[in-house]
């Protein structure tokens, strides 16, 4: 069920890449108009905060200890004329909305047009395919349950403990985990990830990609049991050196199940084809003075 999980995902990948080079490329030149805006919303720890970025953009999500959603958003916005970048930034932007201890944070504009009938009547056609982005920086409570859909764009989650679901199209993302229970799916790119304390609180962690590079940080005295498989093409690497083989099997390049320390949660990382690097922290601290 996840290699099928994955390589749906991937095929939808695939199928949005390509429908988006069916249009031609932007022959005039466009302008660029770049709007702010922020939101503080009281939310308790432990509520659910879920983020739907917009197909362009980054996602940077810091947990802090208040009770409180901190949200800033840069908008970018092109079009021809400056009358257009008005009517264009009217349009894209995010919307909140809070409802029981869940609060969800939407990216909205011109990419969906449901939204554009309902608040604009008759807008213009040709700006519906005017390109825009939204980079958002967003601080949550430490101990909340996070849920994130993102398109194309950096991705960076820090400080958060808890259960977190995590879809992105493509992305060069760095996720700095302590705990909870994580799936993670990406389309393409490269994911850093750190895990940061020795024994993983809850259950599992589970990142997969359809294709490109995931890395693997791992503290020397984990306790845990690992899982990396590549499904078809690459290979792992593997300079972790606590690991040891579990139930009797042989590391090779396109799978490892190994226990680290005295065993313990499940953390596995999975992709269809590319490269999984796991390396230990001090390992990587070092090379970072060379």
């Amino acid at each position: 069920m996840k290699n099928q999980k994955l390589f749906n995902f991937f095929l939808l990948a695939i199928f949005i890449l390509s429908f988006a080079e069916i249009f031609p490329a932007q022959t005039k030149s466009l302008i660029r108009r770049t709007t702010y805006k922020t939101e503080n919303i009281e939310f308790g720890a432990g509520g659910t905060i879920s983020i739907v970025g917009a197909p362009n953009g980054s996602v940077v999500v810091e947990g802090w200890q208040k009770n409180e959603v901190e949200i800033s958003a840069d908008i970018e916005v092109q079009a021809e004329k400056e009358t257009d970048l008005a009517q264009l930034a009217q349009i894209n932007s995010f919307v909140l909305n809070e409802n029981f201890g869940h609060l969800s944070i939407i990216s909205v504009g011109t990419h969906d047009k449901n939204y554009v009938k309902r608040v604009v009547k008759k807008f213009p056609k040709n700006l519906l395919a005017m390109p825009f982005r939204i980079d958002y920086r967003i601080k949550v409570p430490s101990f909340c349950r996070l849920e994130i859909d993102g398109g194309r764009g950096e991705l960076n989650v820090s400080k958060v403990e808890g259960a977190m679901r995590i879809n992105f199209l493509n992305s060069n993302a760095k996720l700095d985990l302590i705990g909870g229970t994580i799936n993670a799916t990406f389309g393409s790119g490269n994911v850093d990830v750190s895990i940061q304390t020795r024994i993983w609180r809850e259950s599992s962690l589970d990142v997969q990609m359809a294709n490109g590079t995931i890395n693997v940080e791992l503290v020397q005295n984990l306790d845990a049991e690992i899982n990396a498989k590549i499904l078809r093409t690459g290979h792992i690497e593997n300079a972790f050196s606590a690991l040891k083989p579990r139930n009797r099997t042989k590391f090779t390049e396109k799978l490892i199940n190994a226990k680290a320390g005295n065993g313990g949660a499940t953390l596995s990382f999975i992709i269809g084809d590319g490269t999984i690097k796991m390396q230990d922290s001090k390992f990587l601290i070092e090379s970072s003075k060379r």
